[in-house]
């Protein structure tokens, strides 16, 4: 399965032996999955038909190419901010963290950049593979890996990639994982990457409009006060966008 899929509300199941959730993760995941309902619900909307067959003219890709948006997976309004940014900037080095619609949109604007290299991080391994093959259905190829989930970086609550063979520089970092089930807080640990950001690099965190984003995007103004965040509200989850200064 791949997100071109008619696919479940929820995420697909995280299952990581001898992993279990602490007290205070039950009470974080229960408290924000209580506040957060109305974003759950906002996000099922992946986007206007008129708006998915824009961007798929603008792009140039197949009409059948993105069937399914919503859900956890991404909406238009994503979509098209990776489409604008990559366009304009045309970074050389886009890494991925949560693979689906975001890596056929990404892989198809270099593709009309006519270079760059997309490596593309997930957990499930048959998602991943899956993914591939539906970049490859519509003409596209990435460097897609899967990464299996362990212990966090820096402190963060819950799991993380376990990641290798990264890129010193990175031109863009896009994040739309892992999911919020793990706890809400799970990806700011995707700072550990900030470090490889070039100056005038991306940060683009799906979701960013959530609770827990927002609970993130507050440690990491604080924690990285070379980055400028602002939180973008077009399409239907916000996304959080930091930009390293030069």
């Amino acid at each position: 399965m791949t997100s071109r899929e008619v696919t479940s509300l929820l995420p697909l199941a995280i299952q990581i032996a001898h992993w279990q959730r602490s007290p205070s993760d039950w009470a974080h995941l229960l408290a924000f999955g209580a506040v957060g309902w109305p974003w759950l619900l906002k996000g099922l909307h992946g986007g206007s038909k008129a708006e998915k067959r824009a961007l798929i003219d603008r792009l140039g890709l197949a009409p059948d190419a993105l069937p399914h948006l919503g859900s956890w997976k991404a909406d238009t309004g994503l979509l098209t901010q990776l489409a604008d940014h990559i366009l304009s900037a045309r970074p050389q080095t886009v890494v991925e963290l949560g693979a689906g619609a975001t890596s056929l949109v990404l892989a198809r604007c270099l593709q009309i950049n006519g270079g760059g290299h997309l490596i593309s991080f997930d957990q499930h391994p048959d998602f991943v593979a899956a993914t591939a093959k539906w970049l490859a259905d519509n003409g596209l190829s990435a460097d897609l890996r899967a990464a299996p989930l362990g212990p966090a970086p820096g402190g963060w609550p819950g799991l993380w990639y376990q990641l290798s063979g990264l890129p010193e520089r990175i031109d863009l970092l896009v994040i739309d994982g892992p999911p919020w089930t793990i706890h809400p807080y799970v990806r700011g640990a995707a700072e550990a990457l900030f470090d490889r950001i070039s100056p005038g690099g991306v940060v683009m965190l799906d979701d960013g409009a959530r609770p827990g984003e927002r609970v993130v995007a507050a440690r990491w103004r604080k924690r990285w006060p070379d980055f400028i965040f602002r939180l973008q509200t077009s399409g239907t989850k916000g996304t959080l966008i930091g930009v390293r200064q030069k």
